[in-house]
């Protein structure tokens, strides 16, 4: 496979301008890198993968959150979705020889994520999905394309300063994420909400006490609300960011892989979280080792 890039000269996202974007009308003007599709994508991959249909259909359906800023965010107005998922979407499809314009976004929330693959709405979910073994019961996961870790995101004035303080404490994510399960075993009344969004506004408001989640994603909405909202505590877990396929299609992981593996090894995928998360100001970390695939 051959995948061809150039960075359009106003293509860069900006994560503080999807900070500013959170809530407003959108601007589409920031929609990313574009990533050039490769020629002939099809004669790449066997008849009868799954591959080989989209390479034919020429186009694909990827589910990724619409509400993260810099991992996954659409505005109001905005035709397409922008962050570091998307970014990878993009990597992807492009080398089934599928254009950036012909990318079905479907947004997914963290609890239909396994439904979807399951049911046949989405090709791929990249959607700051942790690789879990439970999760690899009843999809794909390949990859980690991106490692992050969880922390804390409270009001500018709490008392919490960290993992050890969280006990008895209400603190809220989104419903069916890890993060609920991971401060439930540190003795956090755990809420769960559809979106990030609605578990802010809860902090905001004072109706909870704190919101877990990727550090990543805590620091954006820190960023978006700097006088009222903070975030507090080191990682207390690792989370490793895989890309969803169906089970039933297990050739997906080896041509996600080999698509990743290029990636790291010719710059998209630090250009990649250079023009998302790395506008924060945070250099690109170590590229993650990829799992396997299963035999």
């Amino acid at each position: 496979m051959r995948l061809t890039r150039f960075k359009a000269a106003t293509a860069a996202v900006l994560l503080t301008a999807s900070l500013a974007a959170c809530g407003d009308a959108g601007d589409d003007s920031d929609s990313g890198r574009e990533v050039e599709a490769d020629e002939n994508a099809a004669e790449n991959f066997e008849d009868g993968t799954r591959m080989k249909e989209l390479a034919d259909a020429g186009k694909i359906t990827i589910g990724v959150k619409f509400d993260q800023p810099g991992i996954g965010f659409k505005g109001a107005a905005d035709d397409t979705p922008r962050g570091l998922d998307p970014e990878m979407g993009k990597i992807l499809a492009a080398s089934l020889g599928i254009d950036s314009g012909d990318i079905v976004w479907k947004e997914t929330i963290s609890d239909n994520r396994e439904p979807f693959l399951q049911e046949g709405e989405v090709d791929l979910v990249i959607a700051s999905y942790s690789i879990t073994d439970e999760r690899r019961q009843v999809v794909g996961q390949a990859g980690p394309y991106y490692v992050t870790g969880q922390q804390l995101l409270v009001g500018a004035d709490s008392d919490i300063a960290g993992i050890e303080d969280i006990k008895g404490q209400e603190v809220c994510s989104v419903t069916g994420s890890t993060s609920l399960e991971n401060v439930k075993a540190e003795g956090a009344k755990p809420r769960g909400f559809d979106t990030y969004s609605e578990c802010v506004d809860q902090v905001l408001d004072g109706t909870v006490d704190a919101m877990t989640t990727d550090g990543a994603i805590l620091l954006g909405y820190a960023a978006e609300n700097p006088d009222e909202l903070k975030v507090v505590g080191e990682p207390f877990s690792e989370e490793r960011y895989g890309i969803g396929y169906a089970k039933d299609r297990p050739e997906m992981c080896g041509w996600i892989n080999e698509t990743l593996t290029k990636a790291f090894d010719e710059g998209d995928w630090e250009e990649a979280f250079d023009v998302t998360l790395g506008e924060s100001g945070v250099d690109a970390p170590e590229q993650p080792t990829l799992d396997e695939c299963a035999a």
